[in-house]
């Protein structure tokens, strides 16, 4: 994952831009979660990877996760509070997916 997808996708190091994916991402988990954006999720992680400047070691890769990287942690607690898997939508795939 490159600094400039997460800054495309419109989390930057001075929030998250208006009219974005980011801001779309930003209203439909405070929806969900009856209006707030909790930590840990994926519209605060991402953001957090904006304002940082920081995703190359974060272990999120073009080819997948990288072993024993931050992102393999995140997935793995994601996975076992789920049962075993990774939900769709959840804070590991997306941010993968950016």
């Amino acid at each position: 994952m490159s600094d400039q997808n997460v800054h495309n996708a419109g989390f930057t190091p001075s929030g998250i831009r208006g009219g974005s994916l980011g801001s779309s991402m930003m209203s439909q988990e405070a929806k969900v979660s009856g209006g707030g954006v909790h930590s840990g999720g994926p519209t605060s992680t991402l953001q957090g990877m904006g304002a940082r400047g920081s995703t190359h070691s974060s272990g999120f890769t073009s080819s997948g996760i990288s072993r024993g990287s931050t992102a393999s942690e995140m997935m793995s607690k994601e996975a076992i509070s789920h049962g075993g898997g990774t939900p769709r939508g959840g804070t590991t795939s997306t941010v993968q997916s950016i």
